[in-house]
């Protein structure tokens, strides 16, 4: 059970993985409005405030995860979660141009989505296996919206942000 690493049946990694997942996005909720208010480029700042409200969703399909398998949502500590959001901190504090600082955070944003791009693939593929079709479709929705914020963020990195920061080399 929760706390015992034990992992008898691919059902009990799934729910290790789901609260895993579960810590990482309220970990996310909790950073999103820091990057937002540091971020320089508009379009950057729309596009973390857009994330942020995507992620409230994505807790929200979480905890309909847990209630469909009959467990409350409990959150399991994510430590690579608490990795990513430290290295972006450190992108949060730092001073420069601004311009180079907005590239450091589309970095630092990029990492966390394709850490979440990894597990929400894991875990829609675990819930398939073991048939939860339904927990499929809506991690499967998920996955979509952290594959589009990657590009998003993609795009804004090649179309300006990492445009301008070349200015200031």
């Amino acid at each position: 059970m929760f706390g015992h690493n034990r992992f008898d049946t691919l059902r009990d990694l799934f729910m290790d993985e789901l609260r895993d997942l579960y810590d990482a996005e309220r970990q996310i909720l909790s950073a999103l409005p820091k990057m937002e208010e540091r971020a320089s480029h508009d379009e950057l700042k729309r596009a973390f405030r857009s994330h942020l409200e995507e992620t409230r969703g994505q807790v929200s399909r979480l905890e309909q995860v847990f209630e469909m398998c009959g467990e409350k949502p409990e959150r399991k500590t994510c430590a690579a979660m608490k990795g990513l959001v430290a290295e972006g901190q450190e992108i949060l504090k730092a001073k420069g141009d601004d311009d180079v600082i907005d590239a450091g955070l589309i970095a630092a944003a990029q990492r966390v989505e394709h850490y979440e791009i990894a597990g929400y693939g894991t875990l829609r593929t675990l819930a398939r296996r073991l048939g939860f079709e339904e927990q499929a479709r809506l991690l499967q929705q998920t996955l979509d919206q952290e594959g589009a914020a990657d590009k998003k963020l993609t795009q804004i990195a090649e179309s300006r942000v990492n445009v301008e920061a070349a200015v200031s080399v």
